[in-house]
């Protein structure tokens, strides 16, 4: 499992012109899945991010303790393997039907933290604005 997660002063993902999923200060956090991923890795990784130091000052408070937003958002090209050719191959991200119903864990789970959990729509053409607050962006393997 790997996400990227940025810090923001606001976000939001568009989906057939319309905001399906919006944020004021949080983090956005884009994660895909591979074979082998399990609900241990999703714990492991919500856990991670929920408790991650990294508002306020130097920075030493986590977005659970802010009480601040998240917005989660698919992105199978997480796992896009660039290093042959000029496609890259996504041979390494969990087919859809599997990688649906672990994105769909990972944010039921990631509700349970009680912060506000918004959502683009998985394997949609999402258009996403993020405003990056720092900037700062942290890359997150489960494995």
């Amino acid at each position: 499992m790997r996400t990227i997660i940025q810090r923001s002063k606001e976000s939001c993902v568009i989906v057939n012109n319309k905001v399906v999923g919006q944020i004021k200060k949080g983090l956005v956090i884009l994660v895909a899945f591979t074979d082998g991923d399990t609900l241990k890795d999703i714990d492991y990784t919500i856990n991670k991010i929920i408790n991650m130091r990294i508002f306020d000052g130097t920075p030493e408070k986590s977005v659970l303790e802010l009480n601040e937003e998240i917005l989660v958002i698919s992105q199978f090209t997480l796992y896009g393997d660039a290093s042959k050719g000029r496609r890259p191959s996504y041979i390494k991200a969990l087919k859809s039907d599997e990688a649906k119903n672990m994105y769909e864990l990972f944010v039921s789970k990631m509700k349970e933290s009680n912060l506000k959990i918004e959502t683009g729509i998985f394997g949609a053409d999402m258009e996403v604005h993020i405003t990056n607050d720092g900037p700062f962006t942290i890359i997150l393997d489960s494995k």
